[in-house]
């Protein structure tokens, strides 16, 4: 099997459930904590976008990334 795409299989689950966490402390309020989960979950497709070499995502998560890293310099 392709050493990568089971990197990237893990990954992205991984990332996944993380970002779901970040839903639900939205949610629930909790913050910052909902966006450490998403820069979390984030970062990780960002990972997989570069192993699959998928311009379209890796450029989806560093715009999310550089959203959520400005909105987090704004508030302190």
């Amino acid at each position: 099997m392709n050493t990568s795409f089971d990197a990237a299989f893990a990954i992205k689950w991984l990332a996944s459930i993380i970002q779901i966490l970040g839903y639900t402390a939205t949610a629930f309020g909790v913050t910052p904590l909902n966006i450490y989960l998403f820069l979390a979950g984030v970062a990780g497709w960002f990972i997989v976008g570069v192993l699959w070499n998928d311009k379209a995502i890796i450029l989806i998560h560093v715009v999310a990334a550089g959203a959520m890293l400005t909105g987090i310099a704004a508030s302190t």
